[in-house]
């Protein structure tokens, strides 16, 4: 795939989890990528590891994603190399209940690759009291 742009690859990334495309969301990664991912206390550093949570991910009951639109953050850093952060919601059903998780987000990308994404973090925003 080619992206014009950094929200390009976030919308495409988002459309791939609300669609449970498991191969779609493998492809975004650079085949040397790092994922810190919102749900697992694992660094994943390998595609079949990507893959591995990813299927455990879209088979959760009414899995779904958003964006906090205002979060949305894009910094160039050079020759199509960029940072973008921002908050997501992630919303399932756990026990048969939907539940919402806010999460923050960053990622490294590399428009250049046909698989831009080269660094992802996740993690859930944790509740105040």
């Amino acid at each position: 795939m080619i992206f014009n742009s950094p929200e390009d690859v976030l919308k495409t990334w988002m459309a791939f989890v609300n669609q449970g495309d498991i191969e779609g969301l493998v492809s975004l990664y650079d085949e040397n990528a790092i994922l810190i991912p919102t749900f697992s206390n694992r660094q994943l550093d390998a595609p079949e590891k990507l893959r591995k949570y990813f299927e455990n991910l879209v088979h959760r009951e009414d899995l779904s994603i958003a964006l906090h639109e205002k979060t949305l953050a894009v910094q160039a850093i050079r020759n199509g190399l960029y940072s973008m952060c921002g908050i997501y919601c992630w919303r399932f059903a756990v026990d048969g209940e939907l539940l919402n998780f806010e999460a923050r987000f960053s990622y490294i990308l590399d428009l250049a690759l046909p698989n831009p994404i080269i660094h992802h973090h996740t993690s859930q925003i944790p509740r105040t009291l």
